[in-house]
């Protein structure tokens, strides 16, 4: 997997099969991979061409060099985009020995071996459809591959019992009534999971691990609240988390500054806030730039999402603030109706104000047909406030 030459940077635009077909090949060649999405706009790809300076590009096309290329330090196995909620996207600096660590750890919690099976369904330039590949190839077993998501395809397939998902495709396998009982463990990760979807996969008999990391951190690192074997976690001034161990990144490829404002004495510091419990289990509340301030106090979109998911007439639901004259932030609940009936303003206040402190109940309500997302799965954000203000206007 590794090798003792300077590595070059090839970029792999392909779908998801022939891409592990191919980053194997690069691998054995000694270079490092960039796998990008295929169906990435032409500037967008030659804006990130551009920032990112791989020597080749491999599509399905055929091979082109490229002017300008970038070596990448020995050692590095791939560089991978983060997914990209707001701002740019980064490339991700990844060694194959922080890869290794990583799977090792997921199989070993897991209790993995040769005879079990990964359904990929999870784009393979993304890291969690990469770590699928890596703990396959990890014990030996060869994934199943699907280039994308489907749930009638995931439905028929019957030779796998291990499937990695974010939240969304969960929520499309449940209301498809495809039997997922018959996966030995479903990993959920990506985004931020509502306790009311994860409690309707258990009760149908699904067994569900939730994970947390990043790309920066190999993929999940941390399972139903539990570090793997080797990860540090800790909570640092303002509640922010931060992770250690083997399995962080080399760095953001050509910011020297942004990786050093993140990695700090062996540690990651993300821009999650979370708590520890008495069992040392993390608790992860949402993003420090996600938090909301309404009157003085801070509010967790995640915690109040959570509570608002288990409101019978709500599908799906978002949390976020707005500016608001009186209190600085309001906030706001972007709700997919379940049956299409409506929940009201009041009726969704209520139902926090009888779980959590009634400051954070939504003081404002918007319905969609369903939550704007990005690739990855997560929230777009942006789109929500969007939204959000071409219903006020």
């Amino acid at each position: 997997m590794c090798s003792s030459r300077t590595p070059d940077l090839v970029a792999l635009s392909l779908p998801s099969t022939p891409l592990a077909e191919r980053l194997e090949a690069v691998w054995a060649e000694g270079d490092a991979a960039l796998p990008l999405d295929p169906n990435l706009p032409e500037a967008a790809l030659a804006r990130l061409l551009d920032e990112l300076r791989p020597a080749r590009l491999i599509t399905s096309t055929g091979e082109a060099a490229l002017r300008g290329g970038q070596l990448v330090d020995p050692g590095t196995a791939i560089v991978v985009l983060t997914s990209g909620t707001s701002g740019q996207p980064r490339g991700v600096e990844l060694t194959h020995a922080a890869l290794k660590a990583a799977a090792a750890a997921g199989a070993s919690r897991l209790e993995l071996s040769g005879e079990d099976r990964w359904l990929c369904c999870l784009p393979l330039h993304h890291i969690g459809g990469l770590q699928v590949l890596l703990r396959s190839r990890l014990v030996g077993s060869a994934p199943v591959i699907h280039d994308r998501f489907d749930s009638q395809a995931i439905a028929r397939q019957e030779d796998a019992n291990l499937i990695s998902l974010v939240p969304t495709m969960l929520l499309r396998l449940l209301d498809a009534g495809v039997d997922l009982r018959r996966f030995k463990r479903v990993l959920l990760g990506g985004a931020a999971a509502g306790r009311g979807l994860v409690e309707r996969a258990q009760a149908q008999g699904v067994t569900v691990v939730r994970t947390y990391g990043m790309t920066e951190t190999c993929g999940g690192v941390v399972y139903d609240g539990v570090p793997l074997d080797g990860v540090r976690v800790s909570i640092t001034a303002g509640d922010a988390i931060a992770l250690g161990g083997p399995v962080l990144m080399r760095g953001y490829r050509n910011q020297p500054e942004l990786t050093a404002s993140v990695l700090r004495d062996g540690w990651l510091h993300t821009s999650d806030v979370g708590t520890i419990d008495a069992d040392g289990r993390l608790q992860v509340l949402g993003r420090a730039d996600e938090m909301i301030v309404t009157g003085g106090k801070k509010v967790a979109p995640q915690e109040v999402a959570a509570i608002l998911a288990e409101h019978p007439d709500v599908e799906e639901v978002a949390v976020f603030g707005v500016a608001d004259e009186e209190w600085g932030e309001r906030v706001v609940a972007a709700v997919v109706p379940a049956a299409r009936v409506h929940p009201t303003l009041e009726q969704l206040r209520a139902h926090v104000s009888r779980h959590i402190e009634s400051f954070k109940a939504p003081r404002e309500v918007i319905t969609l047909d369903a939550l704007p997302r990005l690739p990855s799965g997560k929230l777009d954000r942006a789109a929500l406030l969007r939204f959000r203000n071409a219903s006020r206007s």
